[in-house]
């Protein structure tokens, strides 16, 4: 082993310790872990590693036999716990882990916490690697900085890069990052979806975890490829047009021995009490956010994703189970803070932490909450009592709005509250509207097999849940399969069955989607006041007889300004009166009952004249034919020549 010269640009300076010991030190990425650089002319790997408790570490692997004993690292001695050492001659592709002993005695070897590339699983070495590639984005990255991207239509894909599609032709293999590339920005492109958002891609050894149990934070999964292979379908997405949303996992992690659980023979990482550091449902460690060096390991983790892989915006997974520290723990099974209370003060002060930086670094990106509760502020800044993110998953819509639809027609009049509920807190922080794999999984059914009624009642149904979804306020997200109707809850051992998709039912809510993708793109009232209640007013939302709603989107331009009407049972409407803002004749825009979506084709082509008839607290008022399980949209088109 060589000294570490300070001519080697991978060497920690003190300013960089100490700024991780402040946990401060938000591009730690660039100094910890395996860099291969040059010392003294000679090319080789420098390493580094926090392990304040170990008495001796060592780097194991392939390319010494993993000895234990030949090529050990120093500790610094500043009391950082940072240990370091360069190997001459070591390059890209060596396989390597930390064989570290603590003063009890505990020996173990460790998977290299900030390694950019690992084997690929079962195997668990972390592997030497650069992260050189030529972006070619430039274009993309150039226009996300025009304008807030909530002033923007968000439309999101979620997909789990394993089952998307599978080679077919090769015993279902997975598709590599590369052969991803030519495929998904492509349909992304043809389908209006604004972002793709891929579930966890960090590497995890249980691919049954969907990647929510993470071993290496800052590799994507060797499964499909290398470093450069992931960053070449990021540039791809680019490329088409398509933004890229990560999920980020700093709730927990597993147990593996590899892991960053029991770290250097102490809790380092997690709390050593179980009560705080051991998730009860998961199985998994629960990170010490009060420890400075655990906070550089995280945000310094989200900001790499940004600034390696010119990622847009990060979906923070399981955000309420690091909010509150009884979260899923029964009386005596948690440790109230400080003040006595619940929450986990730790946590919210990370989140914010989080937040504040990533907002700092990549002004341009968002970040969204899966947060399940009704914790206040979650979408408010930091400085006024936020938590700092962008957006929030809408939970307590899907919940409401997945009830409804699943219970047949007839009951649904004695249900009209659950419905528009949503609206008396849509505007209450800013929101996404999730239907996402955890709905389409565990006995839950599919999206089309949560529909009621008889094949043809399916698939209305679930069209006049997407026209619905698209008119409600928020961004949207929808998760793969749920595109075409795919009948099969979603199973990630295989691809989606995209043969369904020849069956003009299926295809017919593909169409559907791809034309409400491009409708809510082009109308401003769709996404300019989409987080207020300036762009939304009800006109009816009591007719519970009938089951209809109708309210109206709004944009800055009032003449953009959107009517929904939605009936929810099969029978079709006739003369049904809604009141609208202003007399003239108004058109039919939109129509999920259109034959090429597979309804029945009760479209009104011609403008419908408004009458002097008051309605809904209105002067003037339409009459509508509405097609049964079906909702149709209506823009005022002119007034009259008279007025």
């Amino acid at each position: 082993m060589t000294d570490l010269q300070n001519n080697s640009s991978a060497k920690l300076s003190d300013f960089d310790v100490n700024l991780f010991r402040a946990g401060t030190h938000y591009h730690v990425y660039n100094k910890l872990g395996s860099h291969i650089t040059e010392v003294d002319g000679q090319r080789g790997t420098y390493f580094s590693v926090w392990a304040p408790n170990a008495k001796d570490v060592t780097v194991v692997g392939n390319f010494n036999g993993w000895n234990r004993t030949e090529n050990p690292l120093t500790v610094r001695g500043d009391g950082s716990g940072i240990w370091e050492g360069f190997i001459a001659g070591l390059g890209k592709g060596e396989y390597y882990k930390y064989f570290i002993t603590s003063h009890s005695g505990h020996q173990v070897e460790k998977g290299d916490p900030y390694a950019v590339h690992w084997e690929t699983p079962p195997h668990t070495a972390s592997v030497v690697w650069d992260l050189e590639y030529e972006w070619k984005d430039s274009e993309w990255l150039s226009n996300r900085k025009s304008g807030s991207p909530l002033e923007k239509p968000i439309s999101v894909y979620e997909v789990h890069i394993g089952s998307w599609r599978r080679a077919h032709e090769e015993e279902g293999r997975f598709l590599t990052y590369r052969e991803l590339a030519a495929e998904l920005p492509e349909y992304c492109k043809y389908m209006g979806f604004s972002h793709v958002e891929f579930m966890p891609i960090m590497e995890h050894p249980f691919y049954g975890s969907w990647g929510y149990q993470l071993t290496g934070y800052f590799a994507p999964s060797s499964r499909f490829g290398t470093p450069q292979d992931f960053m070449f379908l990021v540039d791809a997405l680019h490329q088409a047009g398509i933004g890229v949303i990560l999920d980020w996992v700093p709730s927990h992690f597993p147990t593996d021995e590899h892991g960053l659980g029991y770290f250097d023979g102490t809790h380092l990482y997690e709390h050593a009490d179980p009560r705080k550091g051991f998730h009860p449902d998961w199985k998994s460690f629960i990170f010490n956010y009060g420890r400075n060096e655990v906070k550089a390991f995280l945000i310094s983790n989200a900001i790499y994703w940004l600034d390696k892989f010119h990622i847009d915006a990060l979906r923070v997974d399981a955000v309420a189970s690091m909010l509150y520290l009884d979260y899923s723990r029964n009386e005596g099974e948690w440790i109230p803070n400080q003040y006595g209370g619940r929450e986990n003060l730790e946590a919210i002060d990370f989140l914010k932490e989080f937040n504040t930086a990533v907002h700092q670094y990549f002004p341009d990106v968002f970040t969204v909450a899966e947060e399940s509760t009704a914790w206040p502020g979650v979408t408010q800044l930091p400085q006024n009592g936020g938590l700092g993110f962008d957006m929030k998953w809408m939970m307590g819509w899907m919940h409401d709005t997945l009830s409804y639809f699943q219970k047949e027609p007839v009951y649904r009049s004695h249900h009209q509250g659950q419905l528009a509920f949503s609206t008396h807190y849509a505007f209450s922080e800013k929101f996404t509207l999730p239907l996402s794999h955890d709905e389409v999984v565990y006995g839950k059914h599919s999206m089309i097999n949560k529909m009621p009624g008889d094949h043809w009642q399916q698939f209305a149904n679930l069209r006049a849940l997407y026209g619905y979804m698209f008119g409600h306020p928020g961004a949207k997200l929808l998760f793969m399969g749920a595109d075409f109707a795919q009948r099969h809850e979603w199973r990630h051992d295989f691809s989606l069955d995209w043969d369904e998709n020849l069956n003009p039912s299926h295809n017919g809510i593909q169409l559907l989607l791809k034309d409400l993708n491009e409708f809510y793109a082009s109308q401003p009232a769709l996404y300019e006041k989409n987080f207020s209640w300036e762009g939304f007013e009800w006109i009816d939302n009591q007719d519970s007889t009938n089951s209809v709603f109708s309210w109206i989107r709004k944009g800055n331009n009032p003449e953009d300004d959107l009517i929904f009407v939605a009936n929810f049972t099969p029978v079709v409407r006739t003369n049904y009166r809604i009141g609208v803002p202003k007399p003239g004749y108004y058109q039919e825009v939109f129509n999920t009952d259109n034959q090429k979506y597979g309804g029945s084709d009760l479209l009104e082509l011609k403008e419908q004249e408004s009458y002097p008839i008051p309605k809904h607290s209105r002067v003037h008022s339409i009459p509508l034919r509405i097609p049964g399980l079906a909702v149709v949209v209506l823009k005022y088109a002119k007034g009259f020549d008279w007025l």
